[in-house]
């Protein structure tokens, strides 16, 4: 399996990429290095992901309002045309080099195949993409694509685009999440679908197992209403003084309802109080919490919360703020203290997140890749009570699995089709990236041979 330092070294060269691996990986971690050398370079990189959720670890916007598809997987030439009447459209697209889309296995193929076509005539040109490098990142184990009613449900492996696309694919396995054998053991069997007896066994083990912590655990439920009615339950519980935090917003007003409603995990109306649970839904390595970093407000600086984390960590929660962001310039942004209530969240909430501790509702699990998400998210077995379990939860894909094989294969490929590249040539041709993809080459592709 590659290494981050490789994949960060191939991602340099302008390759389309499909980032992969298991949850806990440093996926994200690697897209963040990428996007950080992209604008020191001042290279345009357009930062999108499938969810509103996925796009917040990456400061980004959805793919569908990127790329003006909006809820259509589907269409018409006049329809695209229209699209190109829309000058913020035009703007943003012909203007990228680079495109990465996170969480991208909860595409459709028939979604990615359109998101091709936009590219292509926005940017007059008809190599895939419009000639931009894209980034995919994802992991066909984790939750499969949205499909209602008579909506595409395949892979986007099966796009179009992605046969035509040259994709090198970079298989992380390393893990940065766990480090518990035992559970890695666990994760593993139900990534293989080898979960059996054994497995079922030692997660058995943890139902109703107390955790060692200070604080409340956070739950994991499969379903929103057993989420909203827990949090609301508990702070009630709470006596004392309430205090309430507004979120405040700038910019265009849609970017902003679209940045409160899916992109911001701070919820508008942040009402708390002291013992109340918490968690950080936001990424600041300074101040030594992260999007997931579960916690306790103990007291109040001035008017904001502060709080005692997991591993005993004392942080005062100032307001932090969500932005989108194109061509350098802020298009709309919020700020809020960045906690949500935390004593229970729903599993699709958790993608993407780190937890040290939770407790988790596998009873009503109706997904596949539904429990590998939930149990994934905690970084040992420790750090997990199970309320129950359903057969569903040991489940992920059996087209997941076929596929899975088939990437490990084509990155071991690409792999030794990267280390045979001698040094000097590395260096020269990510250097020739660099320069032919600086702001203001707009028509200019990729040059022959990189991609």
């Amino acid at each position: 399996m590659m290494k981050q330092e490789t994949v960060l070294e191939m991602l340099k060269l302008g390759y389309n990429i499909f980032l992969t691996g298991p949850a806990g990986s440093g996926k994200t971690f690697l897209l963040n290095k990428y996007i950080n050398y992209l604008k020191k370079g001042d290279i345009e990189v357009s930062i999108t992901a499938s969810t509103g959720i996925a796009a917040t670890h990456l400061n980004g916007r959805t793919i569908h309002s990127w790329s003006g598809i909006g809820i259509s997987e589907e269409m018409t030439e006049k329809q695209i045309k229209n699209l190109k009447e829309k000058d913020i459209l035009v703007s943003r697209i012909i203007s990228a080099k680079v495109l990465i889309i996170d969480e991208v296995s909860m595409l459709n193929a028939k979604r990615l195949d359109l998101i091709d076509r936009v590219c292509q005539a926005f940017r007059q040109d008809f190599r895939p993409f419009g000639g931009m490098q894209v980034v995919l990142c994802g992991d066909f184990f984790q939750l499969p694509p949205v499909a209602r009613g008579a909506e595409d449900k395949r892979f986007i492996t099966e796009s179009e685009v992605w046969k035509n696309s040259d994709i090198k694919i970079c298989y992380l396995e390393e893990q940065y999440r766990q480090d518990d054998e035992k559970f890695l053991k666990v994760l593993n069997a139900i990534r293989n679908n080898s979960a059996g007896k054994e497995t079922y066994e030692e997660l058995q083990k943890r139902i109703n197992k107390k955790i060692k912590s200070k604080i409340k655990p956070t739950k994991l439920h499969t379903h929103k209403v057993d989420v909203d009615s827990y949090n609301n339950f508990e702070l009630e519980k709470i006596k004392g003084k309430e205090s309430v935090h507004m979120m405040k917003s700038e910019g265009n007003d849609f970017l902003i309802k679209n940045l409160k409603d899916t992109y911001c995990l701070a919820p508008e109306t942040l009402k708390l109080k002291v013992d109340a649970v918490v968690m950080f839904v936001k990424n600041n390595f300074a101040k030594k919490y992260v999007n997931g970093t579960i916690g306790k407000v103990i007291a109040y600086d001035d008017t904001y919360p502060v709080i005692e984390t997991f591993s005993g960590d004392i942080i005062t929660a100032y307001p932090e703020r969500w932005m989108i962001e194109e061509g350098g310039e802020v298009l709309a942004s919020v700020d809020q203290v960045p906690l949500r209530l935390a004593w229970a969240i729903t599993v699709h909430k958790s993608q993407g997140m780190s937890l040290d501790c939770a407790e988790i509702d596998l009873s009503k699990t109706f997904e596949y890749g539904m429990g590998y998400v939930a149990l994934s998210r905690v970084r040992s077995l420790a750090g997990i009570k199970l309320i129950g379990i359903n057969e569903m939860a040991l489940k992920v894909n059996e087209k997941a699995i076929i596929l899975d094989k088939e990437l490990i294969q084509k990155s071991k490929h690409d792999l030794a089709a990267f280390m045979s590249i001698k040094r000097k040539e590395l260096k020269e041709n990510q250097k020739k990236f660099l320069k032919i993809n600086k702001k203001g080459n707009i028509y200019e592709g990729l040059l022959s041979g990189l991609g």
